[in-house]
C-alpha cells in the first residue's frame, strides 16, 4: 500500500484522496460537500430519478452511496425548473447521498436519427411527442444546475463504434469546444463538474485528447465512448494503455461499462467509478448475477430449485428466496420478480466493489481478479455453450 494522499479539487469541498494502489488498480475516496464515496464504485443507473423496481432505502442497502441521473431525460420530464423548485433531484427522490447527472451527451450518440448537430449544439426531437428540442452545452449545464447534482458532466460528443478518424477528430473537436463552454457556465452551490475524454477505438487520439481535457480545471475525468460497439477486446486493450494514464488526483470515470467482467478488468486498469443499467435491465428479464456466473430464472431447471440465487451472498433477497420463487415471479410477470432481482443484482456489485477495495488494500488485486473472472465462467447459464474437453492436455479456449 502507498501513502494516502489527498487532492484538493478545483471546486471548493471536493477532494480525492489515494489510499492505497495493486498494481495499477487503486482504492481511493472521493468527498463532495454533500458525501464520502469510497472507490472504486459502481452507481446505478436512476434515468428519471429513479433506480427503476427499487426505493431509496432499498438502493442504499445495496451500499450504493452515489447513483446516476439522466439530463436529458429530466429535461423533457417533469422539467428541470419543476425539479429545481423541489430542491434538486435528491431532495425530489429522497436519495440521501451524492448524485451525478448524465449531461445528454449520450443522446446525441443513441438519438442519432432524431438530432441534428452543429457547434453551437444539438437540436432533437423528442421521443416523447415529437417536439424540437435544442440542447447546447450552456442549457446542459443550466439543467444540470436546476437539477442539482454533486457532479456534472460536460456536453459532450460520443462517435459511434467503429467510427474512422475523420469522425472520430470532429467529435474529439465539438466536446473540448463544447468543454470549455460548459466550465464558462455557473454551477449549482456545491456542483463539481468532470470533463470526458473522447477517441473512439484509435490509442493516439484518446491519449491527445486526454492531454487536453486533463489541462482544464475539472474535479474529475471520464472516458466516454466506450462499449459503443467496439469489441470488448479492444476496449479491454485501450483501457489498460490509457486508464492509469489519467491524472492520478481526481476520480477516474469509465461512463457506460458494464459487465461484472469489464468492472474487475477496467479496475485493475486504474479506474474508479462505473455506471450501467445492465444489473438492473437484466433482472427485469430474469436474468441474476452471481459470483459463479449469470443465473437465468426463467430455465425449467429452477422450478424447484429451494437454493438461493447466490449461497456467497448475504442480500436480503438470497438470504429469504428460493430460486423456484423467483422463477414463479418471473414466469408470472410478478412486478415482485422484477423488485427482488433487481435487489440482488445491484447488491451483487456492491459485494463485488467492496471485495475490489479489500483486494487491493491487501495488495493483491491481480490474484483476486484472475480468481473472480475464473469463477465468473463456473455456472454461467447464459453464455456460449461450454467447449467439450478430450482425454489428454487441457483444450484451448
Amino acid at each position: 500500500m502507498t501513502e494516502p494522499q489527498t487532492h484538493t479539487l478545483p471546486t471548493s469541498g471536493f477532494s480525492f484522496t489515494e489510499l492505497g494502489s495493486s498494481g495499477k488498480a487503486r482504492r481511493g475516496r472521493f468527498v463532495t460537500p454533500r458525501a464520502t464515496i469510497e472507490t472504486p464504485t459502481f452507481m446505478p443507473v436512476g434515468t428519471a430519478a429513479t433506480v427503476k423496481a427499487l426505493s431509496p432505502p432499498e438502493v442504499e442497502g445495496t451500499g450504493a452511496r452515489i447513483i446516476l441521473a439522466n439530463t436529458y431525460h429530466l429535461w423533457l420530464r417533469p422539467g428541470a425548473e419543476l425539479i429545481g423548485r423541489r430542491g434538486g433531484v435528491t431532495k425530489f427522490m429522497g436519495w440521501p447521498h451524492a448524485l451525478l447527472t448524465d449531461s445528454g451527451g449520450f443522446q446525441v450518440f443513441s438519438l442519432a436519427k432524431l438530432r441534428d448537430i452543429d457547434d453551437d449544439g444539438v437540436t432533437f426531437r423528442s421521443h416523447l411527442d415529437g417536439s424540437k428540442r435544442r440542447m447546447t452545452p450552456e442549457v446542459s449545464m443550466g439543467v444540470q444546475r436546476e437539477l442539482g447534482s454533486d457532479v456534472a458532466m460536460v456536453f459532450d460528443v460520443c462517435p459511434p463504434g467503429g467510427a474512422d478518424r475523420e469522425v472520430t477528430r470532429e467529435a474529439m473537436r465539438r466536446t473540448s469546444l463544447w468543454a470549455r463552454r460548459c466550465l464558462d457556465t455557473t454551477p449549482a452551490p456545491g456542483q463539481g463538474r468532470f470533463g470526458i475524454v473522447q477517441g473512439a477505438t484509435y490509442e493516439d487520439m484518446r491519449l491527445e485528447h486526454l492531454e487536453d481535457i486533463s489541462s482544464l480545471p475539472f474535479d474529475g475525468i471520464a472516458l466516454g465512448g466506450f462499449s459503443v460497439g467496439e469489441p470488448i477486446e479492444t476496449m479491454y486493450t485501450l483501457l489498460d494503455k490509457i486508464a492509469h494514464k489519467m491524472p492520478t488526483q481526481k476520480p477516474r470515470y469509465l461512463m457506460g461499462v458494464g459487465t461484472p467482467q469489464d468492472l474487475v478488468h477496467a479496475i485493475g486498469a486504474g479506474v474508479d467509478l462505473f455506471d450501467c443499467v445492465l444489473p438492473t435491465r437484466n433482472a427485469r428479464n430474469g436474468q441474476a448475477l452471481t459470483w459463479g456466473g449469470r443465473v437465468n430464472l426463467r430455465q425449467a431447471r429452477h422450478a424447484e430449485d429451494d437454493a438461493p440465487i447466490c449461497k456467497r451472498c448475504q442480500c436480503p433477497v438470497c438470504t429469504t428466496y428460493s430460486r423456484a420463487y423467483l422463477r414463479h415471479l418471473v414466469k408470472a410477470n410478478e412486478l415482485l420478480g422484477h423488485r427482488l432481482i433487481t435487489q440482488h443484482n445491484l447488491s451483487f456489485y456492491g459485494e463485488l466493489v467492496a471485495a475490489a477495495r479489500q483486494a487491493i488494500e491487501e495488495d493483491r488485486y491481480a490474484d483476486w481478479a484472475a480468481e473472480t473472472l475464473e469463477g465468473f465462467r463456473v455456472n454461467d447459464e447464459v453464455g456460449p455453450a461450454k467447449p467439450q474437453l478430450k482425454k489428454g492436455p487441457r483444450a484451448k479456449k
